[in-house]
């Protein structure tokens, strides 16, 4: 079990990093950015809440997991040509 509680902390110390790089990118000029840092940042929430086995209700995992997503979905369609 070590193995895979290992792994799950490594994947969240990369969600990590992947906030810092797009929080970043965002303070850089690249606004929309800040959709995925709030997306990663969610998914660290969520993560540490399932891996410490906090008392967390599952409806705020739920309504946070659906703001990640859709913070994400900005992000990608501001990606997209002509989007501005």
């Amino acid at each position: 079990m070590a193995f895979f509680d290992n792994l799950q902390l490594a994947s969240i110390l990369l969600e990590v990093a992947i906030m810092l790089l797009c929080l970043r990118a965002a303070l850089k000029g690249k606004t929309f950015m800040f959709g995925l840092a709030l997306t990663f940042a969610i998914y660290v929430f969520y993560d540490l809440a399932r891996f410490l086995a906090w008392t967390t209700p599952q409806s705020v995992l739920t309504v946070s997991f659906f703001v990640a997503t859709v913070a994400a979905l900005y992000t990608v369609w501001r990606l997209q040509p002509g989007s501005d």
